[in-house]
């Protein structure tokens, strides 16, 4: 069973890793390289309209690359609960954007190095951040149908998701980042990576949650910047 299992991950699967992987990579190198070329600055506060179409692109290369896959979800879901889901999701989300972040403590940046959008995120941070959380998300749908279609255990896939997100996330050193900064995002997106798998198997209406706790990990890390960092005004 191992064996078989190695073989079929040899064949279609690690195809399948591997262009995700590849899109990941490329989409990044464009962000930090390609956009500065075009005279568009590669920040979320400073160009929100620029990037959110940037990662609106990516998103639909991904549904063009991975539609197949996606063909084989069976969404085991009630449309009712989940418009009701999403609704409550969206409205959180512009709530948050354009009334509780404005409303933060300010943060006093004193390193000598550029604070990371994140850090100083204005409202409009969180419109190209939304399209690239769904880029990412359909990166790794793709990858978890792809194990799932092989017959891999949600756990081997779990692992497998943890490596790539985790490993993607190294690519914020082109954002000339402190190493430790750097690390602390490889590790919670290991974590999200491994919990991914999980809710979008076995939670009816899972794409939701997992695109929701994605965009809440940023919510939530801004909240804790702008109150008990040692960076607050």
């Amino acid at each position: 069973m191992e064996l078989s299992n190695a073989t079929r991950f040899e064949r279609g699967l690690a195809w399948t890793f591997w262009r995700v992987f590849s899109l990941w990579v490329l989409s990044d190198i464009g962000f930090y390289i390609l956009l500065p070329q075009a005279g568009i600055e590669a920040n979320y506060n400073i160009s929100p309209f620029a990037v959110a179409l940037y990662y609106l692109a990516w998103a639909f290369i991904s549904y063009l690359m991975f539609e197949s896959l996606y063909r084989r979800l069976r969404l085991d879901t009630d449309w009712r609960y989940s418009s009701i889901v999403l609704l409550f999701s969206a409205t959180g989300i512009f709530l948050f954007a354009s009334y509780i972040l404005p409303q933060l403590p300010t943060i006093q940046w004193t390193e000598t190095w550029s604070a990371p959008d994140l850090m100083v995120a204005t409202s409009w941070y969180f419109l190209p951040k939304s399209f690239e959380i769904l880029f990412q998300q359909l990166l790794i749908i793709a990858l978890v149908l792809a194990f799932k279609h092989d017959a891999f255990s949600v756990r081997t896939t779990a692992i497998w998701c943890a490596i790539l997100f985790g490993g993607a996330h190294m690519l914020l050193t082109f954002g000339e980042l402190p190493f430790g900064y750097v690390v602390r995002f490889v590790i919670a997106a290991m974590a999200f990576g491994f919990v991914f798998p999980y809710i979008l198997l076995k939670l009816r209406g899972g794409i939701i949650y997992s695109y929701a706790i994605h965009w809440a990990y940023y919510a939530i890390t801004i909240v804790m910047a702008h109150t008990i960092s040692p960076y607050v005004g």
